[in-house]
């Protein structure tokens, strides 16, 4: 079969179009995906302190100097590192350190950053408000969807806005 000179050129033109778009679409999805640590669990991904007095050193290894102790039990910290058993954390005030992975919980927690967060009813800003919590104040995480959290504060349950607490993935959604 014969084809007229011009049309090849057109036709590969947009098979290469295509193949492009289809690339374009995927690297977005790739940028924002995950990694993996050597410990096989995602990176970043968040947990909470373990322990009531928990040092946070410069470096892996206890030879590291001791920046500063934490002193909250149930803390969120964001894991952005993981060396051997030790973990580079982020906390909800943007400070960095390293600590020993047995001190860390899976147990998922978050920090209120809003002056007054309004715990609520259902997911909707009208709902009844339970519980008012200050900037500071730790909860519970249960659930997520794209704008609101439901949380346990102090054994109350309810529904609060991503935007008012600290602990949560932005593209994160739990079940």
């Amino acid at each position: 079969m014969l084809r007229a000179p011009d049309l090849l050129p057109a036709r590969r033109a947009r098979r290469w179009r295509a193949v492009l778009l289809a690339l374009a679409m995927v690297a977005p999805a790739a940028a924002t995906a995950q990694t993996v640590g050597p410990s096989g669990l995602p990176l970043p991904r968040f947990v909470s302190l373990a322990g009531e007095s928990i040092n946070v050193r410069s470096g892996p290894s206890k030879s590291y100097p001791i920046r500063w102790v934490y002193t909250r039990l149930g803390l969120p910290v964001k894991i952005v590192e993981e060396f051997d058993a030790w973990r580079k954390i982020v906390d909800h005030e943007g400070d960095e350190g390293w600590i020993h992975g047995s001190l860390l919980s899976k147990r998922r927690t978050v920090v209120v950053t809003a002056e007054l967060l309004e715990l609520r009813r259902t997911p909707d800003p009208g709902a009844r408000v339970l519980l008012k919590a200050e900037r500071g104040v730790i909860g519970r995480l249960l659930d997520c969807d794209a704008r609101w959290c439901f949380l346990d504060i102090a054994g109350r349950r309810g529904w609060a806005e991503r935007s008012a607490i600290w602990g949560v993935l932005e593209d994160e959604m739990r079940e």
